[in-house]
């Protein structure tokens, strides 16, 4: 999967699942401070990726995941 199409689908879950405002989807957003996800929307963002892009995170991945650009190579690294 090309890096854009990851960018692309991954902003447009953001948006549409958790009603993120596009404006903030920047590669260096922090996804707990700017974006405010807290873990109970983790929890609903490891069942995305599963069923997303086909493979589910553990959660100690995940937790590496500070910024957008981090999930952004995260998913293009597993998927």
């Amino acid at each position: 999967m090309a890096k854009q199409e990851i960018i692309d689908k991954v902003n447009r879950l953001l948006t549409e699942e958790f009603e993120i405002d596009a404006a903030l989807l920047t590669p260096e957003a922090s996804l707990k401070d700017d974006l405010e996800i807290d873990s109970l929307d983790f929890v609903d963002i490891v069942v995305l990726i599963d069923s997303e892009f086909g493979f589910k995170p553990q959660t100690e991945d995940m937790k590496k995941v500070k910024t957008l650009q981090d999930f952004y190579d995260f998913i293009e690294q597993h998927a």
